[in-house]
Order: structure tokens, then sequence, then C-alpha cells
């Protein structure tokens, strides 16, 4: 999930990223095992499950005098590697700090 926030003018003043998989150890090391031979337990999960909402939260500083900023969300599914991305949703509000 990608999160970016731009001002109205278009200058970018936020940009995060966030990954949601499964991570599986032999809880013996940090090192990734894959395979079900291999695992012991899963040590944390961070998927995002099907029906289910998550919350995130996220704290832009906004810039001195900068009021008003559009974000977008994006959830992408990622193939094998960071580059190859399937864009799954897309969502860009407008907030503002003024009543």
């Amino acid at each position: 999930m990608g999160v970016t926030a731009k001002t109205p003018e278009g200058k970018e003043i936020y940009s995060d990223e966030r990954h949601y998989h499964t991570q599986a150890t032999t809880c013996r090391d940090e090192k990734m095992v894959y395979g079900a031979q291999n695992k012991a337990s899963y040590v944390r999960d961070t998927s995002l499950q099907p029906y289910e909402s998550k919350d995130e939260t996220f704290e832009i500083k906004l810039p001195e005098g900068v009021r008003t900023v559009d974000v977008t969300v994006e959830l992408n599914y990622e193939l094998q590697v960071p580059e190859n991305k399937v864009p799954i949703h897309k969502v860009t509000r407008r907030v503002t700090l003024d009543r």
C-alpha cells in the first residue's frame, strides 16, 4: 500500500509505503523460511484478511502555510518483485484543516 500527500499545486510533501504479508520463520532466528516442512510457527501475521477492515494511521506534518493536501492511497499486489505491481484500488481525497 502506498500513501502520498500533495499540495494543491502538485508538490509532494509526504510518501510512505507499507507491505502486508505473512512472515514465517523457524522461531530460532530471523531468517525467512518457505515451505510447510520448515515452518515451526508464524511469528506475526501482517496480511490483509478477506472481508475484514484494517485501520491504519498516518501522521503527515504539513509545511508552514499549507492547510490543504490531496491524499492518495493505492493498494497494489506485488508479483515476485516490487517493480511488478498490479493495481487493485486507488482513492484520492482532499483533506483540509479549514472548517
